[in-house]
């Protein structure tokens, strides 16, 4: 799935989230619209130069904006995100055209230990659930935790990916791993709860690099299949949007 362009004009509330930060969210029943929105105000406002203002970090319907209490208050920062809102109705959305990155990925065994579990649940054969993995393109929807995860919508499976009964303390770098509709990689070995359908074994995350990972949300990913043997081939080699 691509981001759409949509004319919907979500409505905002904005909430206040402890005593520097608010919670703006868009509503409408256009989910496309909603995380188009957030993420537009999210940059506008990453480049107003508000005094106060230090993060707009946007999810997939909502934006928190995080402010210096000492230099602003919640109702300049409340009055700042309305007139984001109104700036866009003029100019537009602010996303940018999207990069595209082609991410190698080991499926099963154990690079994969919990593929066999969701073809299973799926009620699918394992060539299926690899073929349903790799057929779609993501949109990059927001970096989440550990270290910059690319969130992303999940495959076309029948149904929600359950959660791991019991995380696992240790899911390594590269992971691909999927769980209700969502789908992710691991840029860095962390715990883990998502099933494990394979690894890439090319690097997300660089801590010499800023950014630390080459993607921001918008940007488009796709996977595909390689053998095992392969792996080493790709092992070392950082992650890059394609020229």
């Amino acid at each position: 799935m691509t981001a759409k362009a949509t004319t919907v004009r979500p409505t905002l509330d904005i909430y206040e989230s402890g005593d520097a930060a608010l919670r703006v969210v868009a509503q409408s029943a256009d989910a496309e619209a909603n995380w188009a929105t957030v993420h537009s105000l999210g940059g506008w406002l990453a480049t107003a130069g508000v005094e106060g203002i230090h993060g707009a970090v946007p999810t997939y319907d909502s934006v928190l904006v995080e402010f210096d209490p000492y230099l602003t208050s919640a109702r300049q920062v409340r009055a700042f995100v309305l007139l984001g809102m109104r700036q866009l109705d003029f100019t537009g959305t602010t996303l940018r055209k999207p990069r595209r990155f082609e991410v190698p990925v080991v499926y099963g065994g154990d690079y994969g230990p919990d593929l066999e579990r969701v073809a299973e649940h799926q009620g699918l054969d394992v060539a299926d659930v690899i073929a349903r993995h790799t057929a779609k393109t993501y949109v990059i929807r927001c970096l989440g935790a550990p270290a910059g995860s690319p969130m992303m919508d999940g495959p076309d499976f029948p149904v929600p990916v359950p959660r791991l009964k019991d995380p696992r303390l240790s899911v390594p770098a590269g992971a691909v791993s999927v769980a209700g509709r969502q789908a992710v990689i691991a840029p860095a070995t962390a715990p883990g709860g998502w099933c494990v359908l394979g690894q890439t074994p090319l690097s997300v995350l660089d801590v010499s690099r800023e950014p630390l990972v080459p993607y921001v949300p918008g940007d488009e990913l796709r996977f595909y299949q390689i053998p095992a043997e392969d792996f080493e081939n790709f092992a070392g080699k950082f992650l890059e949007a394609r020229p």
